[in-house]
């Protein structure tokens, strides 16, 4: 079974908004949701935003003060509010997460399959 599924994503105009979800399969004791990561078409995958357990949060420069990111523990679920959206937006956006219960280095991190972020002008 997929241990994350993201959602949310869509085709918006310059200056809209769009919420995403990443839901893990578990609880966070077993699946701790780290953040979002995006790529674009040729690009390297870059980090958009993370979030401890504690609640702190990071955001990368290009996207601070119009992203937000937060997290329900009892869902299990973390979420990107992103408002004032820019076309260079335009992405795949995936959430990653550390799998707690992991024997095996490769299966510490676990990626969801990512949701299409388009932004028009």
């Amino acid at each position: 079974q997929e241990q994350l599924v993201e959602s949310g994503g869509g085709l918006v105009q310059a200056g809209g908004s769009l919420r995403l979800s990443c839901a893990a399969s578990g609880s966070i004791f077993d699946i701790n949701i780290l953040g979002w990561y995006r790529q674009a078409p040729g690009n390297q995958r870059e980090l958009v935003a993370t979030i401890a357990t504690g609640g702190a949060t990071t955001y990368a420069d290009s996207v601070k003060g119009r992203f937000t990111i937060s997290r329900d523990k009892d869902k299990n679920a973390v979420y990107l509010q992103m408002n004032s959206l820019k076309v260079e937006d335009t992405a795949v956006y995936y959430c990653k997460a550390r799998n707690r219960r992991a024997i095996r280095i490769r299966d510490l991190e676990v990626w969801g399959q990512g949701t299409q972020v388009t932004v028009s002008s």
